[in-house]
């Protein structure tokens, strides 16, 4: 289909005299991770019900590969999967038997055998959902909303509750699903994942978006000699105040007791003057490294840190 997958352009939702969502947009094109990020009550979850056609925007416009996810549901509902974080799953049923069920109402459904076996769940595909765990459940979640071979899918927190093996079974799949052309729509609270996986991010809060644009955009990314905004040191005891005092020449040094951080732009020979630092001082550093500023320090930046 040549028709964008998703397209979210302006839309408003209130709860009474509560406004959730006020002038959204996003899209999400073929082969693309758009993840959606905000804190708690940010206006993410709002959007979404929006996105998949469970509640109808009061102003502002939603197409699903060109159809209307609300009046057009069943059509638009074919096309897209859908991973909810909690809830979504009959609790006394056990996980074959939902996602054979699931598989029989699509035409050409995903091989269900393969879908269990990409995703573990055979190893406990015995036990009903109320007793697996929340991470067993997450990968039940997964797979149906992927059993009826949707074009376009949304999946909530899905590396939430996973062990680093499930994890990486997850993070595999997402990136098959890419290469395959499948339209994503990632929410997380992990900003690891979102870095990792994301094409696009959008940030939202207080119902807004605050925030769009690449990974590298939105975290400033530059190619230097060695890439990075900040040198990162982590010594085996705190530094004297002769070392710090060296350091700052260098940029501005933040401590934390034996953790060290320079905020500057480095390049080869500034490496070599942080090392002389610390040689000339003779501290032992534990690690040392340079790196850019991460989404997640953009996204608290962008949202405060304060908690909601």
């Amino acid at each position: 289909m040549s028709t964008l997958p998703l397209r979210v352009e302006r839309i408003a939702l209130s709860y009474g005299r509560s406004t959730a969502v006020e002038d959204v947009s996003l899209t999400a094109e073929e082969g693309r991770v758009h993840a959606l990020l905000g804190p708690n009550g940010a206006g993410k979850s709002s959007t979404i019900a929006c996105a998949v056609g469970l509640r109808a925007p009061q102003s502002g416009s939603i197409s699903i590969f060109g159809m209307d996810p609300w009046t057009d549901h069943s059509r638009t509902a074919e096309l897209t999967g859908v991973m909810l974080q909690d809830g979504g799953l009959p609790m006394s049923a056990r996980p074959l038997t939902v996602l054979r069920h699931l598989a029989r109402l699509y035409r050409e459904p995903a091989d269900v055998d393969d879908l269990v076996g990409r995703l573990g769940i055979g190893s406990f595909a015995s036990r009903s959902i109320r007793r697996l765990s929340g991470g067993q459940r997450q990968r039940v979640g997964l797979a149906a909303a992927l059993v009826g071979r949707p074009r376009l899918v949304f999946l909530d927190e899905p590396t939430a509750g996973l062990d680093p093996q499930a994890r990486i079974a997850v993070d595999e799949v997402v990136q098959d699903l890419r290469a395959a052309g499948t339209a994503i729509v990632l929410t997380t609270h992990d900003m690891a994942d979102a870095e990792r996986l994301a094409d696009l991010v959008t940030v939202i809060d207080h119902g807004r978006v605050i925030a769009h644009g690449t990974v590298a955009g939105l975290t400033g990314v530059d190619d230097t000699d060695v890439p990075g905004r900040t040198a990162r040191i982590v010594l085996d005891d705190d530094a004297p105040e002769a070392a710090l005092i060296a350091l700052a020449e260098e940029g501005v040094v933040h401590v934390d007791g034996p953790v060290i951080t320079v905020d500057c732009r480095p390049g080869i020979a500034d490496l070599h003057r942080i090392t002389g630092v610390l040689a000339t001082h003779r501290l032992d550093a534990r690690s040392l490294e340079f790196r850019g500023k991460s989404l997640g320090d953009v996204f608290l930046e962008l949202t405060g840190r304060n908690l909601r």
